[in-house]
């Protein structure tokens, strides 16, 4: 289930399981049902695929969200950043660890095999390689799609395009 702030901002995915607690305790609100019902010993519901919570979570802005290869494969769009390539994917340091480079969100891209082992440890202008866009932290709803990588086409519309 997509879960929506009160706000209407994407900001999690849970499981049907703590999507029901949420809207029987009223503490969320069903946006968009999606095929099916969920039965009690007393009681049935519609299946809800989208639910917002009635009062305002707050969010974390500051804090960096974990670097992982899935993420940044998604911020990627799953693409290698230097040929288009969608097989072998791997990550690579644009500024190589060897050269002083970190591990974070602007030095880390997606990347094919082939291509990684043409860079090497070598900095983007000594290998004539350089990303095709300039990495940088993952807009949020990329860790929605990490999270439930089946995106169903009615949470479209509330995701919109991870930048």
């Amino acid at each position: 289930m997509l879960v929506l702030n009160a706000t209407y901002e994407p900001i999690h995915v849970c499981g049907i399981k703590r999507a029901a607690v949420l809207l029987l305790k009223e503490k969320a609100e069903v946006i968009e049902n999606g095929e099916g019902e969920l039965h009690a010993e007393h009681t049935a519901m519609a299946r809800p695929a989208i639910i917002r919570l009635r009062t305002y979570a707050p969010v974390p802005r500051r804090s960096r969200r974990r670097l992982t290869r899935r993420a940044v494969f998604a911020r990627d769009e799953w693409k290698c950043q230097y040929c288009g390539d969608h097989r072998d994917l791997t990550v690579d340091h644009v500024i190589p660890r060897s050269k002083g480079g970190s591990s974070e969100w602007e030095n880390i891209v997606a990347c094919c095999s082939s291509c990684n082992r043409r860079k090497a440890d070598r900095l983007p202008h000594q290998a004539r390689m350089f990303p095709k866009t300039t990495p940088r932290p993952p807009h949020p709803s990329v860790f929605i799609q990490v999270a439930c990588p089946r995106i169903p086409p009615s949470w479209d519309a509330w995701l919109g395009h991870a930048a």
